[in-house]
């Protein structure tokens, strides 16, 4: 029993750990194109996303060589980015024509709950921050500059534990029980 109490602790620890940050820097999509529908463990099927890595001023990628950019006259409505899972997002980076100004809105479960700060995009890369720690499932990349801008390294933290970690964690306690129960008939 006194180990059992022993693994609480550890628990809480697991599982504060266990979600780390994603940041999707597009570099691996390898090859100019629209981005897949299901990129990243995102659902980018929405808009018409399109990765590309070569070089072209002001659409500058901050790491890497590729970057996303949207449909040139897209609505903002066709730059959602959905997850199937709540996350916590954090922003990206934006390089791009001066007058393209980009914002995240923010939605979870079908309301909008934050309006990011408004980035005028150049050159050089800059990031936006999302400036909201809540769980959201859909972020609108709002722009009266659709395709005059591109994103780079999109960074968000999934808010629940990956299924391998709670399974790894089911398994330790399973074994804990049965060593408890083990000397407990002793």
């Amino acid at each position: 029993m006194k180990q059992l109490l022993l693994l609480v602790p550890a628990l809480a620890l697991s599982f504060a750990g266990a979600a780390s940050a994603t940041t999707l820097s597009f570099d691996d999509i390898g090859a100019d194109g629209f981005v897949a529908a299901n990129y990243g463990g995102l659902d980018w099927s929405q808009g018409d996303w399109f990765a590309f890595g070569e070089a072209q001023d002001p659409y500058t990628a901050h790491s890497g060589d590729y970057r996303v950019l949207s449909g040139f006259g897209d609505s903002d409505s066709a730059t959602t980015i959905r997850s199937a899972t709540p996350i916590h997002f954090d922003g990206a980076w934006f390089a791009g024509l001066g007058g393209a100004t980009v914002t995240f809105n923010l939605y979870y479960q079908g309301a909008l709950v934050s309006t990011s700060a408004t980035l005028d995009p150049s050159s050089k890369p800059s990031f936006l921050a999302s400036g909201y720690a809540g769980l959201v499932d859909q972020i609108v990349v709002a722009s009266p500059g659709q395709g005059s801008y591109v994103m780079d390294d999109f960074t968000f933290t999934s808010a629940v534990p990956e299924p391998q970690t709670v399974a790894l964690m089911l398994a330790g306690l399973c074994f804990v029980s049965g060593v408890a129960r083990v000397r407990s008939r002793r």
